[in-house]
């Protein structure tokens, strides 16, 4: 992806900048093209990572904090989020018997399909989205990454 092409600008932009600029595009079009696969099941990238999320719990039920740390986007309407997915029958919400204040959230069996499901979509998005990297480009990418 050539930034000044897609921004459409002969102006030479400064290394800085269009390293961010860059940044952004990319995140930009991964982003597009993975709600792109999941827009077949009616899920957004959040709600499919809230789904992931409750998964890796295990069983063990998850709060609304605990969401809220674990999403690889942050953000403050994940009630919604749970909302939405409970109206989908994927998850199960109760109120905590030691805490009545704490609502726990817990995947159901519907919500393990269709991540499964989604899970085989979503793999072959993956490789689709760094097949022109080599394995070595990928650590390279990932050890730069990390330095942000």
């Amino acid at each position: 992806m050539n930034v000044e092409e897609v921004l459409k600008t002969t102006k030479e932009i400064p290394l800085k900048s269009r390293t961010l600029i860059h940044l952004m595009l990319v995140n930009n079009k991964v982003k597009e093209i993975i709600s792109a696969a999941l827009k077949p099941y009616g899920m957004s990238l959040q709600q499919f990572n809230v789904l992931r999320i409750l998964r890796g719990q295990g069983g063990t039920p998850a709060n609304l904090t605990t969401l809220n740390e674990r999403m690889v986007t942050k953000m403050s309407n994940t009630t919604r989020l749970v909302d939405k997915l409970l109206i989908k029958g994927y998850v199960d919400r109760s109120i905590c018997e030691e805490n009545r204040r704490k609502i726990e959230i817990i995947i159901t069996s519907k919500g393990l399909d269709i991540l499964k499901e989604m899970d085989e979509v979503m793999h072959k998005t993956e490789i689709m989205l760094v097949e022109q990297l080599t394995e070595q480009e990928l650590l390279e990418l990932n050890t730069l990454l990390n330095k942000f």
